[in-house]
């Protein structure tokens, strides 16, 4: 009874620690071999929105590709990846300057992880007066970390001027972050960095660079769709054709 007792006490603790609950900040779902999708939560105009945003599992460490959006999970998802994988984060790469990619910058920086953007990215926050990554990658970059490759690349202007995908060829992921959006996604967001006719040409790019992706993740909502490229094509098409019936 006692050993009981304790194995359900250990299966409540560890449903804490991971995030599975509805109402969890951080939560972390388990994507494919040593991909994670982690997701965190932010007031935007009053509601409340969630953002993904990846990790990767190596023999050398943990990878981060972007920041919880809520500030507050910056030491909860270190603490969380600790307890599950046994391992450190080594490197956290921002797929763009917004908050919710590149605002844990200075606090992951300060625990001795190396941080990563390409130039562009640097450009904007040190335009802003905002914390910029320790080191500065070209636009287009392979990184072997442990047993794995992946590919960070720049497609072009899109939903920001910065954004980044990266590209996991063995197994056929796309970290689109918000690049991508979600197959659930009504309309594309927020614009005020976006340059939606270069998007367009964009999405054309990484369709032909990153064929058969069995995974793609976008910045926000669901992910299980493998349509969400397609999705934002679409969006992408329809808020152009809106813009130029909107001009006759």
């Amino acid at each position: 009874m006692r050993k009981l007792t304790s194995i359900i006490l250990f299966l409540v603790v560890v449903s804490n620690i991971f995030g599975q609950s509805k109402n969890s900040p951080l939560q972390i779902s388990h994507l494919t071999g040593d991909f994670y999708v982690y997701r965190t939560f932010s007031d935007y105009n009053g509601t409340k929105i969630s953002a993904n945003a990846l990790y990767l599992v190596t023999d050398k460490g943990v990878v981060l590709f972007d920041a919880p959006w809520d500030k507050t999970q910056f030491q909860p998802l270190l603490d969380s990846i600790k307890a599950k994988h046994h391992k450190e984060v080594i490197m956290l790469f921002a797929t763009h300057s917004h908050d919710d990619r590149a605002g844990g910058f200075d606090f992951y920086r300060k625990k001795g992880i190396k941080t990563y953007s390409i130039k562009l990215t640097d450009d904007i926050l040190k335009k802003e007066n905002k914390p910029r990554a320790e080191i500065i990658i070209p636009n287009d970059k392979i990184f072997t970390v442990g047993q794995h490759t992946f590919e960070v690349y720049y497609p072009g202007k899109g939903h920001a001027s910065d954004n980044v995908v990266v590209w996991f060829n063995k197994e056929k992921v796309l970290y689109g972050a918000c690049f991508v959006k979600s197959t659930d996604a009504k309309d594309l967001g927020y614009l005020a960095d976006s340059d939606v006719k270069e998007w367009k040409q964009s999405i054309g790019r990484v369709k032909t660079k990153f064929k058969n992706p069995k995974y793609i993740i976008p910045g926000h909502e669901d992910w299980n769709n493998l349509e969400s490229l397609n999705h934002t094509l679409k969006m992408v098409n329809a808020y152009l054709a809106q813009k130029a019936t909107g001009k006759k």
